[in-house]
């Protein structure tokens, strides 16, 4: 986040590495979009957990960068997650064609922060707290 201060207000005001004029989303941010494309504001709100199909509703279609089967991808949002993996502490990548994890402006607590999951063999999104150490994507959103 470049230094500044986590966020879960929306819009997050958190420019972080994001160009001028375009900042991190906020768990909150995350939330309103999942409720946009159908999921029940419940289930947005629940942790640690698979929900619903805004996974499928956010991935690219076919199979060019995400693994066979790359379940349920319809791309309606026009998001195109591609799956970038992870990159853990010690520089070590994994997940390249399987999963995409996408970082939130959001601590969940002082070595945590909130991010978004999504696989190449379920429909679903995972939401939860995961180390600040380990590399995972990020979304700029327009201001």
């Amino acid at each position: 986040m470049n230094g500044e201060l986590s966020s879960n207000t929306n819009p997050s005001n958190i420019q972080g590495v994001c160009p001028v004029g375009w900042h991190l989303p906020s768990d909150s941010e995350w939330i309103e979009l999942e409720v946009f494309l159908g999921m029940s504001t419940a289930d947005a709100n629940l942790d640690a957990k698979l929900r619903g199909d805004i996974g499928g509703k956010l991935k690219e279609v076919g199979t060019t960068h995400w693994t066979t089967p790359n379940t349920g991808a319809t791309n309606e949002s026009g998001f195109t997650a591609l799956p970038g993996g992870t990159r853990n502490n010690v520089g070590t990548y994994s997940g390249i064609g399987l999963y995409n994890a996408f970082w939130s402006a959001t601590e969940s607590n002082s070595i945590q922060s909130q991010y978004r999951l999504i696989y190449y063999d379920n429909t679903a999104i995972w939401r939860g707290p995961h180390m600040k150490v380990d590399a995972k994507s990020i979304r700029c959103i327009k201001d």
